[in-house]
């Protein structure tokens, strides 16, 4: 059985089709056309169709769409429900008190979309346009040429079974090599990891911090919908010193999209953002919004929330890093696809610039295309994450002096404070479990509340079974012999599907199971886990979720 990967030679490879890599090829294009040039763009997409993995709330500022398709109305972009309205809440256990809105969260002007069904028409905005998508192939690894700059990326065997050997199935990966690599993983890349490492990125940034999002898409009584109707929540059932929220929005369609976020620098080891989730939706005000509705989507993914001070360098020789992949969320706006869109624009234009000024005294493809950064910088991208840097790092002293400290800086400086606020790794701030009460979550009822794996099943997750587990340990004593010991076993709770368990208890000899075949691909583990023991790499390109609608 031979082993030798083929390869293909395109100009320009993108790893990821979301709103930043459908993005940039599409903009690639644009220009390859304005200038009468050929430029061959490939995207590649691990899920098995592109929107398969894409998760939002969504409210969308088509900020960014407006400059790429500036007919976008007339191309039938899937944006229909304008806002309309915006509330923003604290919540205390029985009771709602409305707050003014922030000037971030105004949305006057936003559309209430489906962000896996803007990235399908993107998707076909691009291929209309030349560019070659292949979905069902995961990218992993980086190929690099003799002198470290990289060469291209090569996707994953396929028919690897548990046993690490061959199996019927078996097909090798293929290599897809380029003069210019774009890195659009979306939030906590694997690929993105290993050159954050080898190019020392992050060497000026401070640590990129995170939050869980998890989501669901609700079918409700006509007579409690309002489409355009936004609703933001912060207070209940979260405790103080814990940063997150939730939102409503009203879709189209008798639709409701309902969320929470919580920020994954909190403190206790028995806290569960699932069930803290499906507690919310028991809140007076919120349960009845899904009064005689029905569930029919269910989603999780983790958010890049550093901002401004914690974007890594974004270029090194032969490749460079758009989307959440390098962190562009507005986290007080609560939205990043406008930017991340923006940033595949801004990267594409300076790569194609690049690769015809080559052979003009230029060097091929192991050139930094530096000119990226600068665009950046001289953007509207770059002075909306500056003017917000000190807001979300202003909410690990509590939720009031957050709010305070959001005051001051929005109100006072206008963004422009003299200084700048620093973050710490997540899994840094994880307790030990004798320093907090565990939390008794409600049993769910079946109607509004749910389990884990009734969840999972509507995100039609689904893995080949015999292949190679994708959540590695470094070390097996550890889940027992440290997170279990010490921490309670975090990863049984902080994972939205139902992944990890711990058995074997009863018998005193306890042991981590990892039942893979329900990742729904959040990356929460890799971020939380406080020994960094686990490691989430690539399973094979077409697992995962597909998820409808969100």
């Amino acid at each position: 059985m031979s082993t030798e990967r083929e390869f293909m030679e395109y100009d320009v490879v993108i790893v990821g089709a979301g709103p930043s890599g459908l993005s940039a090829a599409i903009r690639l294009k644009q220009l390859a056309e304005a200038a009468g040039r050929e430029l061959s763009v490939c995207v590649l997409e691990k899920g098995s169709e592109v929107g398969a993995h894409i998760l939002s709330g969504a409210c969308f500022e088509p900020r960014a769409l407006d400059e790429l398709f500036p007919d976008w109305r007339e191309r039938g972009a899937p944006l229909h429900t304008p806002a309309t309205e915006d509330h923003f809440l604290f919540l205390t256990t029985s009771g709602a008190h409305a707050l003014p809105n922030p000037p971030q969260m105004h949305n006057q002007g936003n559309y209430i979309i489906s962000l896996g069904n803007l990235c399908r028409w993107l998707g076909e905005q691009a291929e209309a346009l030349g560019v070659e998508i292949y979905p069902g192939f995961a990218v992993a690894e980086v190929l690099y040429h003799a002198d470290g700059s990289v060469k291209g990326v090569a996707t994953g065997d396929m028919g690897i079974g548990k046993d690490g050997k061959p199996t019927g199935n078996y097909q090798p990966g293929m290599e897809l090599h380029a003069r210019q690599t774009f890195f659009s993983e979306g939030c906590r890349g694997s690929l993105t990891g290993e050159l954050f490492e080898r190019f020392e990125l992050c060497k000026e940034a401070q640590p990129q911090t995170y939050g869980i999002g998890i989501k669901e898409l609700w079918e409700v009584d006509p007579a409690r919908h309002r489409p355009g109707k936004i609703v933001h929540t912060i207070g209940w059932p979260l405790s103080t010193d814990t940063y997150g929220g939730s939102f409503l929005y009203h879709l189209e369609n008798n639709q409701v999209a309902v969320g929470f976020v919580i920020g994954l620098d909190y403190k206790n080891p028995w806290l569960s953002p699932f069930e803290e989730f499906q507690r919310f939706k028991t809140h007076p005000s919120v349960r009845d919004t899904f009064a005689g509705g029905r569930r029919i989507a269910y989603g999780a993914r983790a958010l890049s929330e550093g901002g401004f001070q914690s974007i890594p360098k974004l270029t090194f020789p032969g490749g460079l890093l758009i989307g959440d992949t390098a962190g562009f969320l507005n986290v007080p706006k609560i939205k990043g696809c406008h930017t991340a869109m923006k940033s595949g624009m801004l990267a594409a234009e300076a790569v194609f610039e690049h690769l015809g000024l080559e052979g003009a005294g230029h060097e091929g493809a192991g050139n930094e295309v530096t000119a990226y950064p600068e665009r950046m910088k001289a953007s509207w991208l770059w002075p909306e994450l500056h003017g917000v840097r000190n807001i979300r790092p202003g909410f690990k002293w509590g939720l009031w002096p957050g709010l305070a400290l959001a005051a001051v800086d929005t109100y006072l400086f206008r963004g422009k404070a003299p200084w700048t606020l620093g973050h710490h790794a997540d899994h840094t701030a994880l307790e030990e479990k004798s320093r907090h009460r565990p939390i008794n979550y409600p049993k769910p009822d079946g109607v509004l509340t749910f389990d884990r794996l009734s969840s999972v099943f509507l995100s039609n997750t689904h893995h080949e079974e015999n292949q190679r587990c994708h959540l590695q340990l470094k070390d097996e004593s550890v889940p027992v012999r440290i997170n279990l010991a010490r921490y309670g076993a975090p990863e049984t709770r902080y994972c939205p599907a139902g992944v990890y368990e711990i058995l074997g208890e009863e018998e005193g000899q306890p042991r981590l199971q990892i039942n893979a075949q329900n990742c729904v691909h959040c990356k929460t583990c890799d971020i939380k886990d406080p020994t960094q023991n686990i490691h989430w790499v690539v399973p094979e390109g077409g697992g995962g979720p597909n998820y409808p609608n969100m």
